[in-house]
């Protein structure tokens, strides 16, 4: 009969890890090396050891997204993407991430948070697990934070959602923080203003 939708889910699994050891320390993250049993073999994997990551849809009450424009080497490219960070401060809770990476990244405050998903963006080779938060009753930061390296180009942009919507529907911005964060935006709004909610 296969899975009811309303038993939909991804499910933790817990294997017999042999060995694991860190074979490569990097700048930002670094490459993980595990040793498991899974299936009666015994299998190798290396995948990138990250500390997980915040990202977060900014909707002014004009229903405008705030996208921020970035230099990212290893695609080669600036792209659209929306105000995110590393979970990279000790005990942090990803809601409070959230709030420091708006604060940060776009000198924004936010009145009102929700939870949108967290995403594994590349479960095959990497443990990153992204928080996706919608940020609205938005207002000025107490205090502009200076940007270095790559984030002191940023470039900022209020785009109105609907589109932002056609840009990643039609194939044009490849962040996929970005695209799920105003996917989902954009069904929420619709389903409130079908429900009334």
């Amino acid at each position: 009969m296969g899975v009811r939708s309303a038993e939909l889910r991804d499910e933790p699994f817990e294997v017999d890890v042999t060995d694991s050891r860190r074979v490569f320390d990097g700048q930002v993250w670094d490459v993980r090396e595990d040793r498991f049993r899974y299936n009666d073999d015994e299998l190798v994997r290396h995948y990138v050891d990250h500390t997980g990551a915040v990202a977060i849809v900014a909707l002014d009450d004009r229903e405008r997204v705030l996208l921020i424009q970035q230099y990212r080497h290893p695609i080669r490219t600036r792209d659209w993407e929306i105000p995110a960070g590393l979970l990279d401060v000790e005990g942090e809770d990803p809601l409070d991430a959230a709030k420091r990476e708006l604060a940060e990244e776009a000198d924004l405050v936010a009145a009102h948070w929700e939870k949108l998903v967290s995403q594994a963006p590349s479960p095959g080779g990497s443990d990153e697990i992204i928080h996706i938060y919608l940020a609205t009753g938005l207002s000025d930061a107490p205090e502009v934070f200076a940007r270095h390296s790559e984030e002191a180009d940023l470039r900022l942009e209020w785009v109105p959602l609907e589109d932002a919507v056609a840009a990643v529907l039609e194939g044009r911005l490849c962040n996929g923080a970005m695209m799920l964060g105003v996917l989902l935006t954009a069904e929420r709004l619709r389903r409130r203003t079908v429900t009334g909610a």
